[in-house]
């Protein structure tokens, strides 16, 4: 059996939220019991605002509606799909039925953190959940994967790189050749440069400036694909 962990509870929003409507910690607890049916204590509150514990999903929904916020407001930074969906207050089957998908499907992807959907599916989801290149690689467990295509890339030969890069990210192919083919141009000038140098201690540093480009190589693309945040 699953066990959600708990969002990203932005603790220091929540108290200014509060103080904002002139409430106490009491009223919020009294404001959860009497409008969603959950027993939490004013020291629980007290709690979250200290960033002692942090809310379950379904507490963080209700208290955004006990202090007439969007849950997006209570959540931080957030970076896996179900806090992105949180992040703007939506219903799981709201979200799969935008992109297409069967709730249970939708799902089972959410839970495990690892997104299977068509190229249509994915342009549709990083478009409804207003997400980022970078952010949609992370969210969905792909940036292990991403790496790794494109260090085969820039290492080997770029063309044959394009389409399976277009089935994972939601653009289209012909930008992500132009990207492919900067970047392997980028790390190719490196090692040419490693074998010009002949020798001594500048082939050291510049192979190292080649392991650097690697090591760095997501981070290129997404400045080089406009993906950066």
């Amino acid at each position: 059996m699953l066990v959600h962990s708990s969002p990203p509870f932005n603790a220091p929003a929540a108290r200014r939220l509060r103080a904002a409507l002139g409430m106490a910690p009491g009223h919020v607890a009294y404001g959860l019991r009497a409008q969603y049916g959950l027993n939490v204590a004013p020291e629980t509150v007290m709690a979250w605002e200290r960033g002692e514990v942090s809310p379950t999903s379904a507490e963080l929904t209700a208290l955004a509606g006990v202090l007439w916020c969007s849950p997006g407001e209570l959540i931080a930074a957030p970076v896996t799909l179900r806090e992105h969906r949180m992040a703007r207050g939506m219903a799981a089957e709201e979200l799969a039925r935008r992109i297409g998908l069967e709730t249970n499907s939708y799902q089972k992807m959410e839970d495990t953190g690892r997104w299977k959907g068509n190229e249509r599916q994915s342009a549709a989801l990083a478009s409804t959940l207003g997400l980022s290149l970078a952010q949609f690689v992370t969210a969905t467990g792909k940036h292990e994967e991403l790496a790794d295509l494109l260090r085969s890339a820039v290492t080997t030969r770029w063309q044959a790189y394009g389409k399976p890069l277009s089935k994972m990210l939601p653009v289209p192919k012909a930008h992500l050749e132009r990207v492919l083919e900067r970047l392997h141009g980028e790390y190719q000038s490196r090692m040419v440069a490693t074998l010009s140098w002949g020798g001594g201690e500048g082939t050291a540093g510049t192979g190292d400036s080649g392991r650097d480009y690697l090591a760095d190589i997501v981070n290129r693309f997404w400045a080089i694909a406009g993906g950066a945040e």
